[in-house]
């Protein structure tokens, strides 16, 4: 470098002397790797020397020779100081736990290693031999309110979750790893202004289904990149008239495809009673996530041009995620009664809707009629109406129930 900003760093790095620098060492690397720095900046530069002088400090308090199996160097610094199992009982929280560990039939967790870096000086690279040294550092993060059993149930997680108090952190950092660089962005998507929901959605649960729905749009090949203003009213209506087909929602999610949108359909967790969401994890990749917590068309196509809406009308940086419970009333803010005008408009155009039939007659015949002069399926007509009139069981026979998760056999719909 020319501009003299490598001097600087080497200024404000310096070279580590004890635990309490170490530590702080272990904060900055876990600071700098979360912002991911471009290659050759400056933070880029000071994260090479801190983990330079990370690695350089714990070789020299180690020694030579220190072993790199984890239980091994337990076992030597057991050596060296004359330790007992019951004395490594603060470390690991009880004394089963240790006899556990070292005869390798329970695996170590990240509090316990965290312990035993601090408080015996065990190098980090032997106790977390291949992983991010990163993961040294304290989270604030309260792993074990994760609903893991159910995600497991759902296979989202495909391991042995023995022990999932203790190994909470460890089985959601392996999970979120799975999002590459975008990972933290499923636990920025958190319950804040942006849900509209008839009872209070859990937040733990509403971040695992968003790192699952990012997990399976990033496994999605679209055919290019998405283009700010590609969604408009336009657009949406040329999307409804796939719906003429019972196949609709398969030809939706290869139309979107094309337009560089990926629509992942994915359950929800119990905890969080949610339809749909726009989530946008860069600016050009665009996400809308369908649950089908009903099973019908009529449903699937309301909540799609909904989540479409807020892709065209309000996604932003600023604004990552929208997710909604459509069975709420609450419209009371702007972007939800503008969605729902939005994706209303788009299915029916409401001068359409005034002068058709189906606006006064409760009929089948209405229904089709309409269905037929916009292109569309019937079900959606027949939502129309049944939401119009608040009669929920009018033209059961037309909604489409049960014609929608067949189509997505991927999903473990319990």
């Amino acid at each position: 470098m020319t501009d003299g900003s490598f001097s600087g760093v080497i200024d404000m790095v310096k070279i580590i002397k004890n635990n309490e620098e170490y530590n702080a060492a272990l904060s900055e690397i876990d600071r700098l790797l979360d912002i991911d720095p471009d290659p050759g900046s400056a933070d880029a530069d000071r994260l090479e020397l801190l983990a330079v002088l990370v690695e350089k400090y714990e070789s020299e308090k180690s020694g030579p020779g220190f072993p790199t199996d984890p239980i091994e160097a337990i076992q030597f610094r057991m050596e060296q100081q004359s330790l007992t199992q019951r004395d490594l009982m603060p470390y690991f929280g009880s004394r089963s736990k240790v006899s556990e560990v070292l005869s390798r039939k329970r695996p170590l967790t990240l509090q316990m290693i965290r312990a035993l870096n601090s408080g015996l000086g065990i190098p980090a690279k032997s106790l977390l031999q291949d992983s991010d040294i990163s993961l040294l550092s304290e989270s604030s993060i309260d792993w074990g309110r994760f609903p893991i059993r159910e995600m497991v149930k759902l296979g989202w997680i495909g391991q042995d979750v023995r022990n999932v108090k203790d190994n909470a952190e460890e089985i959601m950092r392996q999970f979120l790893a799975k999002l590459g660089p975008i990972r933290d962005v499923a636990l920025e998507c958190r319950v804040t202004e942006n849900v509209r929901a008839a009872r209070e959605m859990d937040e733990f649960a509403l971040q695992a289904w968003t790192a699952r729905v990012i997990q399976r749009a990033n496994e999605m090949e679209l055919s290019t990149e998405y283009e700010d203003g590609t969604v408009h009213l336009e657009f949406m209506r040329t999307l409804a008239q796939q719906s003429w087909s019972d196949s609709g929602p398969l030809l939706a999610r290869e139309y979107l495809a094309k337009h560089g949108i990926a629509l992942v359909v994915e359950r929800h967790l119990s905890k969080t009673r949610l339809d749909g969401a726009a989530i946008i994890v860069s600016k050009n990749r665009p996400i809308i996530a369908l649950t089908i917590r009903y099973d019908r068309i009529d449903n699937f196509w309301f909540t799609l041009m909904h989540e479409l809406a807020h892709v065209a009308l309000h996604l932003s940086h600023e604004s990552i995620g929208f997710y909604d419970d459509l069975e709420s009333e609450d419209q009371g803010v702007r972007y939800e009664r503008e969605a729902d005008e939005l994706a209303g408009e788009a299915l029916i155009p409401e001068e359409v809707w005034n002068d058709s039939p189906a606006s006064g007659l409760r009929s089948p015949e209405a229904a089709e009629e309409l269905a037929s002069r916009l292109g569309i399926h019937p079900a959606i007509v027949a939502g129309r109406m049944r939401h119009e009139f608040r009669a929920y069981r009018l033209l059961n026979n037309l909604v489409g129930h049960r014609k929608v998760r067949i189509l997505f056999p991927e999903v473990n719909w319990g």
